[in-house]
């Protein structure tokens, strides 16, 4: 099938997939409020093989150093996949299967699938990676670029996390824990019992960012979106936290955002 984007639809939700621009959500629009940023770097991307940065680029795999292009010198940062092109799998009028075959730099064959689904008031996301012969460490998640504003009203965000990962002037985790720490943010926190955070745009919409997974980055520093976003690890998880995947165990997550009228 090809590559070109994709509409899908539920009552008054429409979710924009665009494979050929890194498999990201371009867009998430309720009636008349489009929730994500818009551009071509927005929207909501898909993180993998790895989240946030690795320092230095580099991780180590067994006995072997593996070098990533520094794409946020002096770290590489996001994965890959957000920079290729993905293929469409499968349509439906609320559902799209897309995959993207991990290649150069990545130096381990494998293949990414990510399922959108959607409903009248929520939409999940779930990606799942494996590995076609060699075991490799991984990790996934996603990046969506909230609109801080929707038609006048700002964005609160409400969370409790259990800690925060401490952050190094080289913006990556230290290994120390804290108590959380008021914003702005741009740090990874631990949540045990699932990622659960709720954007709230007053009279408007409230959404709510769920997932199983106990790790997200939250983002607040640009002036025009919020980022809140899950994953399967820390910032730099490839050495500090790898989590393997193998030909019989592929690494597996989801997300799903629920909305209400307010």
């Amino acid at each position: 099938m090809s590559n070109e984007d994709i509409t899908l639809t539920a009552g008054e939700a429409e979710v924009r997939v665009s494979p050929a621009n890194g498999g990201r959500i371009s867009g998430l629009r309720i009636g008349s409020l489009e929730l994500l940023r818009q551009g071509p770097r927005y929207g909501c991307f898909p993180m993998v093989p790895w989240c946030g940065r690795i320092r230095d680029g580099r991780f180590l795999d067994g006995g072997t150093v593996r070098q990533m292009p520094l794409n946020s010198p002096p770290h590489a940062i996001h994965g890959t996949a957000r920079d290729g092109a993905w293929r469409t799998a499968r349509v439906s009028a609320d559902e799209a299967v897309i995959t993207y075959e991990l290649t150069d730099p990545w130096p381990y064959p494998g293949r990414v699938t990510q399922v959108v689904a959607l409903t009248e008031d929520a939409l999940t996301l779930t990606m799942s990676v494996e590995a076609y012969g060699d075991s490799f460490p991984a990790q996934l998640g996603w990046h969506p670029w909230f609109n801080r504003n929707l038609d006048g009203a700002d964005v609160r965000l409400d969370f409790a996390p259990a800690w925060q990962e401490e952050r190094g002037a080289d913006h990556l985790p230290t290994g120390n824990r804290t108590d959380p720490r008021p914003g702005p943010w741009d740090d990874c926190f631990g949540m045990p019992g699932g990622v659960d955070v709720t954007l709230t745009w007053p009279d408007r919409l409230e959404l709510k960012v769920a997932s199983r997974e106990e790790w997200v980055v939250v983002y607040d520093e640009q002036a025009e979106a919020v980022c809140v976003e899950p994953q399967t690890g820390p910032p730099n998880g490839l050495n500090t936290l790898p989590r393997l995947v193998t030909p019989l165990e592929p690494l597996e997550a989801s997300t799903t955002w629920s909305w209400r009228r307010l």
